[in-house]
């Protein structure tokens, strides 16, 4: 059955800003567009809500609170009505992406108005309370996964660390000793040659701090000169030229690039010189306190933007200790991305095994026999 959201809730609002609330305290909660803020000596809320960001940066992002507490003015409280229950109404809403709703171009906001008409299907009491526990199961294991997951980077930076910021000084050159450095192929660029061909290329959405993020990779169409240049090669590592400053100098090892992939000018290729450096070990530098601070220093910094150029990162300090410790040091490394990889086989496995009872309440719902899955 086809229900709206206000057939299940009702909007409530907040008045309140963060500024009403400094330097108070008490027993319940309090909470912003960015999470948890304090505790305050009242509450806005009885009962269990849903609340979703109205105003600014997130708008749309939907949050699960317990009874008696309370939300500020830029968000918006949806309060469920008795034929839904409010964890179940946080799944709904968590999933319509509301922020297409968004209005302003300043300071963006969405309305109840707007999105109360959105459509979803609806499921009796006793469905919903099966879906929510299953899907409670699936939000612990998803955490605990994440969690176990922090732990293993944490693993890995530790033992950098431990291996190589104590007080005994390695060789230290500059990354173009020991590295060919080349920019990207720029988009929209002009090329004499007719013969074009389309090949997948890596953008700045595909390097983040540490690993390359396949989610979308696009393609552009290059001569044979340019792909012969731009060819990423296994083990290639990729940085970005700007972004935040907190990013800046961020990179990735390419293990595995598609075939003829290139990469765009906003990008720098580090191809090392692996008799020297091994590019697991480099992968981590670019993260350590070192690198970081060179990067701050010699960027050109804008409002809230700062970037390197070619020289600039040319010129990188870059320490290589024996070659023998980066060996082991990689090993290291190799091994723990072995427990990640297994750990997300068995968040895969697990919640495989949950979504399947959530296929079986339906498929019972309407008569039919099922097997169940362990």
């Amino acid at each position: 059955m086809k229900l709206k959201l206000e057939d299940v809730c009702e909007r409530g609002s907040s008045s309140l800003k963060q500024s009403d609330i400094l330097g108070m305290t008490g027993d319940y909660p309090i909470y912003g567009a960015s999470g948890y803020i304090g505790n305050v000596d009242f509450y806005h809320q009885e009962k269990p809500y849903v609340a979703i960001v109205k105003d600014g940066a997130g708008i749309g992002r939907t949050t699960f609170h317990t009874a008696k507490s309370s939300v500020i003015g830029t968000m918006q409280y949806l309060l469920p009505k008795d034929n839904v229950l409010p964890k179940y109404l946080y799944y709904v809403v968590g999933h319509m992406h509301l922020e297409k709703y968004f209005s302003g171009a300043t300071i963006p906001h969405i309305y109840f108005k707007d999105y109360k008409s959105e459509e979803f299907n609806y499921d009796s009491l006793d469905k919903q309370k099966n879906i929510v526990e299953i899907l409670g199961r699936c939000e612990k294991v998803i955490s605990a996964r994440k969690r176990e997951l922090e732990l293993l980077d944490s693993l890995i930076k530790a033992r950098f660390v431990e291996m190589f910021e104590n007080e005994i000084e390695y060789n230290k050159v500059k990354l173009e000793e020991i590295a060919d450095i080349v920019s990207g192929i720029t988009k929209g660029r002009k090329t004499k040659c007719g013969e074009l061909r389309e090949v997948p290329y890596m953008a700045v959405s595909n390097v983040k701090d540490g690993y390359i993020d396949w989610t979308t990779v696009k393609t552009i169409l290059a001569t044979e000169d340019e792909i012969i240049q731009y060819k990423l090669l296994p083990d290639d590592v990729l940085m970005t030229e700007g972004g935040d400053p907190d990013k800046l100098g961020r990179g990735a090892i390419i293990s595995l690039p598609p075939k003829d992939c290139i990469h765009q000018n906003h990008i720098f290729r580090v191809r090392l010189d692996e008799t020297q450096i091994l590019p697991r070990y480099f992968a981590a530098y670019l993260q350590s306190s070192q690198a970081k601070t060179y990067f701050l220093r010699a960027a050109k910094q804008t409002t809230g933007i700062a970037s390197i150029n070619m020289s600039q990162l040319r010129g990188l300090p870059t320490i290589v200790p024996p070659i023998e410790l980066q060996l082991k040091y990689s090993l290291f490394s190799e091994q723990v991305d072995k427990s990640k990889l297994l750990s997300l086989i068995k968040l895969l496995e697990q919640l495989i095994t949950y979504l399947y009872n959530v296929f079986i309440i339906y498929r019972q719902d309407k008569g039919e026999e099922v097997e169940k899955y362990e």
